[in-house]
């Protein structure tokens, strides 16, 4: 966080190659986290959605699924 998510979203790439975490949706949910943090609120809907589909856990589902749906529906 001290480095800023551009910072984060480059640290993550390595983690997302990793055979043992491919797929895995809480690196979604922190790509989405972060691409949030760096104003790319469409590109943060799709991983907060991707990480949604990844997890059969119905309360680690839906905070992704809150999350892209209060980016979709634009600012406050």
């Amino acid at each position: 966080m001290v480095h800023g998510p551009s910072t984060g979203l480059r640290l993550l790439e390595p983690l997302a190659a990793d055979p043992r975490l491919a797929g895995n949706h809480r690196l979604d949910a922190v790509r989405a986290h972060l691409l949030e943090m760096a104003g790319d609120p469409e590109a943060a809907i799709v991983h907060y959605r991707a990480a949604a589909g990844r997890t059969t856990s119905i309360p680690e589902r839906n905070y992704p699924v809150t999350r892209a749906a209060r980016l979709a529906s634009g600012p406050s």
